[in-house]
Order: C-alpha cells, then structure tokens, then sequence
C-alpha cells in the first residue's frame, strides 16, 4: 500500500463518518504489511494520527494528512510519536476544543489527545462495553482496573444497581468521576476505591458479592500487574467475590497469551465458572492473528 492508496482508502471510509469514534486505519494488526506502524482514528471532525515507529515516508505521510483534512469534513489534525521518548503530540492544522470528548454508541468519554501516555480511551473495547451494557441491568458490579471507568458508565447506562470501581491512580478515577457526570448519571450506587487489587480483595468481599464482575488489567505494567504472574492472583479469588450467578468478563490484550492462558487459569483455580463464548472484536481492529488480538472472555457462574 503506497501513501496514494492510504489517501483513497481514507475518502472511502470517512464517506459515511458521523460525529462517533471510527478506527479508519489500523495498520497495528498486520494486515497492512508495510503500515504495521500507523493507526489513523476519526473523532467527529478532528484526525488523529499516531506513529508507532519511525518511517523515511513520514513527511510524505503528514503532507498527505494535511491535504486530506483541508479538502473534506475533518478541521483538526492531531500527530502523536509513539515511538520518541515520552510519545509526544501535536496539533498540526485546527485546535482542539478544552473539553474534548469522544461519542461511543451515544456513550460519552472525555478525551485528552495530548496526553504523552493514553488518552483516556481505549476503542478496541468497544464490544465489551456494550456486552457489560446489555448485561447490567439491576445488578451489583465490580470493575477491576478501571481506569477512567468506562465500563461503569456503561454499566450505569445499562441499568446497574451499583457499580464498585477500583484503580490504582487516582488520577484515573477523577476522570472516572468525570465521565459519569458528563453522562448524566446519578452519582449514588456508584464507588471509587484507589486501592491495591491485590491486596484489597477483603475490602472487595465486604463490598460483594458481585453478580457481574469485569477484569481488565494491563497486560504488563511495572510494580503493579504482570499478566503472566499476577492473573492468577485475582483468579484464584473470584469465588468469594462472586454471586452464584456470576457473569464475568475477562479481558486480556497481550499478544504473547493467547485465550487459553484465561480459560486454563479458571478451570484450574475458580471451576464453578464455565467459559461461554470470546466476543468479537471490532471490524475495524482486524488482525492477522486473532489470538495477538483483543480477547474478551465471557463465563458464567454455575453452582449445581
């Protein structure tokens, strides 16, 4: 794919764009052999571009990007360097509004695209939120690792009785708290722990039992969760957490561990839970390898 085709597959996927996030490119799952480095997303009329790794075509790439967004809808155009210290960003046409804010299946979340980590969001989760917004209705929730608790506010949106969120940064959770309010949901029945998971599940049982519970934990992030060793941990625990009919969501996106890292861990260590079905992703997330992708795990508890 040269940068003319890149061009051409651009106005032809941004025909129909609406006010809602869209993933245009996704050069992050392979399928693009000599853009494995690019994701290109549209947020209403702003372009963000994001550069995985350096590339002689870069110039080439943004002057392309410039022409794109002056000749059609888009008025801003957004380039982080993923790859330079610190992933920084930058507004190369238009501005960005004080307050900016994505639009998800009419689901609001807040938006910081000049954030040298992330941004707040992360859209291949998509399908997960909807699954746990399908299926919170009148019931208690708990949402590990939540972040900026997206999974809450679609939850509440669902119709949860509670939602427990729980996260390390506080930071995160004040934004969490913000996303709720720019959706309009009653703050009552809604919690923020900053706390240690893994040291924290006693608090969390006082709390419970939870009848539907989300883990989403980063694949590695140093001093506080490694998939590979600290999964298990939360695994090996859920049992005491968990309402007799548990619906849990485990998600995983490390593409070193493939789904049966999960379902093995939960045979092994919390059997009353059987696996029911992976959620597929997201059209415009489509990788080469399925198993490096995303992976949205659904079980139910069972109790005979």
């Amino acid at each position: 794919m040269t940068t003319k085709d890149l061009q051409k597959h651009l106005e032809t996927k941004t025909q129909n764009a609406t006010e809602e996030f869209e993933r245009l490119f996704h050069g992050r799952g392979g399928l693009y052999e000599s853009w494995k480095h690019l994701t290109i997303d549209s947020i209403d009329t702003i372009l963000s571009v994001a550069f995985y790794a350096d590339d002689a075509r870069e110039n080439e790439l943004v002057t392309m990007l410039k022409e794109f967004v002056n000749a059609g809808r888009y008025k801003t155009l957004v380039l982080q360097r993923r790859y330079l210290k610190g992933a920084p960003s930058e507004v190369l046409l238009g501005s960005l509004p004080e307050n900016l804010f994505i639009i998800e299946n009419g689901m609001k979340i807040k938006l910081n695209l000049l954030s040298n980590q992330n941004s707040g969001y992360f859209p291949d989760m998509k399908n997960g939120r909807e699954f746990v917004k399908e299926n919170a209705k009148e019931k208690s929730v708990l949402n590990l690792f939540s972040y900026t608790c997206a999974f809450s506010v679609a939850a509440k949106l669902g119709g949860a009785y509670s939602v427990v969120n729980v996260d390390m940064s506080k930071g995160a959770l004040s934004s969490g708290k913000a996303n709720h309010a720019l959706n309009a949901i009653e703050p009552r029945g809604v919690s923020y722990l900053p706390y240690n998971i893994l040291k924290s599940f006693s608090t969390l049982k006082r709390k419970g039992p939870y009848e539907l519970i989300i883990i989403d934990p980063p694949s590695f992030q140093r001093g506080s969760f490694e998939a590979t060793k600290d999964y298990e941990k939360i695994i090996k625990r859920l049992e005491e957490l968990a309402s007799d009919d548990c619906t849990l969501l485990s998600c995983l996106n490390s593409p070193e561990l493939s789904s049966s890292f999960i379902i093995n861990m939960m045979n092994e260590f919390a059997p009353s839970f059987e696996f029911v079905k992976r959620l597929k992703n997201v059209p415009a997330f489509a990788s080469d390898d399925e198993e490096r992708s995303l992976k949205n795990l659904v079980f139910r508890r069972n109790i005979k």
